[in-house]
């Protein structure tokens, strides 16, 4: 036990232990430790002085709060700031700002809590140094404000610093927002007020919800405790270490379980139990982990001698065991990552390869009035645009679903939805599922057709070349996405000639972009000789429109408004009797679309989508990989004296290097690799879904391949710097 000195009134020599004057205001032996009154500079002075040290000390973090500023204020500036939104309907009004908001939400929770570790963190590495003071004279409150000053400091130079470049990184957001809907944007530098005042409430709330919890801790804190909290994580508890190492097969067993069952699940209670599962895996995966390395090394295993690995298991194991609900969280930081960035990719590949074929025609109008001539709508175009030509023309049926049928069941997006068991057409879902007036917007009740001269009209009007039809033959006219798998639909399909006593044999499959999201049919269209067409009746009615130069902003609005007015029904696709095929993921199916107007709107959505998910992302790794480096960086000065112990025994310098980057590796690659097995099944089974409902062009893989490039790129970045910093530190390097 420490006998700490009682001064009393008066003593002298209380003030040359200190250095500054004591506060005396207790009697003379009433037990009261002496309150340190000296000069508030002198705190001062010494907050300023730790401060610089830890940012010395702790520079991966700095700037990762730096760029978690820059990176608020750039996407919060979305909100306040985004002139991207003046050239979009109401109804596309904040959807941006509602995106960005909703992952500033997820955001501010994970800065919170990397803010609150750090804190603590910091709060046990200088546990030692708070004890002495409190030996000394000084009071717990006021080395709390100490340790808050400094704190605050550190967060006031982050935020300061990350403020500067945000205002910078927001033009480069603009711009990159501005690309993306093909717009021009010109540099315009300015400070927002809403902006500015939402970084600071939510870089502050993060930092001061943080300091108050480590206040509180703090007071329960004694001069024991303090002493020795800072060797608490060096000390590897040993208890029931043969059960817990069952946990590791077990969490295995459970992953490749997830892998083989994941997108098999149809019942949402099980998925949700399967993926609470996988998360209480995650963590017991390093308790398992930790207790299976130190049983193998109290065996003995063959490998625990060789080389420096009996070294590197006890660290790496004590590692596991003091962190292994932090290593568990780093790892569903990694992997909530992943799955952000890979996501964003399969939305910026639709954009980029996809979108631009959705909306083929200037201008094209539904109607299901038969005698529909368009005279109000063409006013409106005619007022706002200058018109190439127009199109007038009728998609035909003949009362039947043959093609409906086949559709139904045989394209990947249903599987064996509308089958029976034995693989024939489920006659009575199907036509539940057709003639259900409220039904989901698929298909048309019947079959869709399309005469040969309407048909080469409009590739006349998109640039293709003309199609050369038999008197007694048919084309199927189908979306791009959706070629491969309709190739021997003539093979079944029977459709009458125009004479009604023989049958039309099938030409090919077209698949160039034909606007087939319920215009032009539902995922596709017959194309017959205009001879068939008489036993058939019209349909529905459509006018397409070929603009000269591009359509004015406003346009689809000012059509939107006509045909609400006109009729209330045709305020929305499914409302009027459009139906959209078989695209679940992203439809394109408007009563009326001007192409120029849609495509702005619908990249305008697709970047409120891919923008937030790339800033969530990228935040989460930034976190997680900080965590990992800052706990590193900090064991260096504990491992000096190890490593200098081994230099001594005869250890090359090069082989410590080695070891270092050996120690390292491991601790980096653990959570990483964990976080890499479990988002891929996620994001193969996601990308195979997306691919297959929207028709991109990109490999399954392709997206997950692209997003681990980028994520191990940011890593490879805080891992050759916390190489850098731990040689650094180990001084005989």
């Amino acid at each position: 036990m420490v006998e700490r000195k009682k001064y009393g009134k008066g003593d002298k020599r209380c003030h040359a232990e200190m250095g500054h004057k004591m506060n005396t205001k207790g009697r003379k032996g009433n037990g009261h430790r002496p309150e340190v009154t000296g000069s508030n500079s002198i705190y001062r002075k010494l907050s300023v002085r730790n401060m610089k040290r830890s940012v010395q000390d702790h520079l991966v973090y700095m700037f990762t709060m730096t760029l978690v500023t820059a990176l608020m204020y750039a996407f919060n500036s979305l909100i306040f700031q985004n002139e991207l939104e003046r050239y979009f309907p109401v109804k596309l009004e904040g959807l941006m700002g509602m995106m960005v908001g909703l992952a500033a939400f997820f955001i501010m929770l994970i800065v919170a809590w990397l803010i609150n570790y750090m804190v603590r963190f910091r709060l046990e590495r200088r546990s030692a140094e708070f004890g002495i003071y409190l030996l000394l004279g000084m009071k717990k409150g006021t080395i709390a404000r100490l340790y808050m000053w400094e704190n605050i400091l550190l967060g006031g130079i982050a935020f300061a610093i990350g403020t500067a470049a945000g205002i910078l990184l927001q033009q480069v957001l603009m711009a990159v927002m501005f690309a993306m809907v093909r717009m021009e944007y010109r540099l315009r530098i300015r400070i927002d007020g809403g902006t500015f005042l939402m970084t600071v409430c939510c870089f502050g709330g993060c930092y001061l919800l943080a300091l108050m919890c480590c206040r509180r801790k703090f007071k329960k804190m004694n001069i024991q405790t303090l002493m020795n909290a800072g060797r608490r994580n060096e000390e590897i508890k040993e208890k029931f270490e043969r059960g817990k190492q069952m946990l590791l097969p077990i969490s295995v067993v459970f992953i490749l379980l997830f892998w083989k069952m994941f997108g098999r699940l149809s019942d949402n209670l099980q998925t949700a139990l399967f993926i609470i599962g996988l998360v209480i895996t995650i963590y017991l995966f390093y308790l398992g982990l930790s207790a299976w390395i130190i049983c193998y090394v109290r065996k003995g295993g063959m490998a625990v001698y060789k080389g420096q690995n009996l070294f590197l298991l006890r660290q790496f194991a004590s590692k596991m065991r003091t962190m292994q609900f932090t290593m568990g969280t780093l790892t569903a930081l990694f992997t909530l990552a992943l799955l952000g960035a890979s996501f964003a990719l399969m939305f910026s590949d639709y954009e980029n390869t996809v979108l631009e074929g959705k909306i083929p025609f200037d201008v094209q109008i539904y109607s299901k009035e038969i005698g529909d001539a368009f005279v109000r709508e063409k006013e409106v175009i005619e007022e706002e645009a200058v018109v190439s030509s127009y199109y007038r023309y009728h998609i035909y049926t003949d009362g039947g679903n043959a093609v409906n049928t086949w559709m139904l069941t045989h394209l990947q997006a249903w599987g064996a939805m509308y089958q029976n068991r034995d693989g024939t057409p489920d006659r009575a879902a199907i036509e539940r599922m057709l003639q259900d007036e409220k039904g989901d917007g698929t298909y048309y009740t019947y079959d869709t057709y399309m005469g040969i001269t309407d048909y080469n009209h409009l590739r006349k009007m998109l640039g293709y070349e003309k199609a050369e039809l038999a008197a007694q033959a048919y084309l199927v006219q189908i979306k791009p996405r959706l070629e491969r798998e309709v190739q021997k639909i003539g093979e079944d399909l029977v459709i009458g000639n125009a004479a009604g006593d023989g049958f039309l044999t099938c030409a090919g499959i077209r698949a160039e972009p034909f606007s087939q999201d319920g215009h032009n049919g539902a995922d596709y269209v017959v194309v017959v000789p205009d001879e068939v067409l008489e036993r058939m009746r019209p349909y529905y009615t459509e006018l397409a429109a070929k603009l000269d130069g591009q359509a004015p902003f406003g346009l689809q609005h000012k059509l939107e408004q006509l045909l609400s007015e006109e009729n209330p029904y045709a305020a929305g696709h499914a409302e009027a009797g459009l139906c959209r095929g078989s695209d679940t993921i992203i439809s394109v199916a408007e009563p009326c679309m001007v192409r120029d107007n849609l495509m702005l709107e619908l990249q305008y959505m697709l970047a409120s989508i891919i923008i937030p998910l790339f800033y969530i992302g990228l935040v989460f790794v930034c976190v997680a990989v900080t965590v990992l480096s800052v706990q590193q960086v900090s064991d260096a000065a504990k491992y000096r004296y190890r490593y200098d112990v081994l230099w001594k025994l005869g250890l090359t310098r090069a082989a410590t290097r080695c070891l270092i980057l050996k120690q390292l590796a491991a601790y980096y690659l653990c959570p990483a690799l964990l976080a890499v097995v479990i988002s891929g099944r996620m994001i193969l089974f996601a990308s195979d879904r997306f691919i297959m409902m929207t028709g991109v062009s990109t490999p399954v893989g392709g997206f997950f391949g692209k997003s681990a490039a980028l994520f191990l790129g940011i890593y490879l970045v805080y891992f050759v710097v916390t190489y850098v910093e731990f040689k650094r530190n180990v001084a005989f390097l």
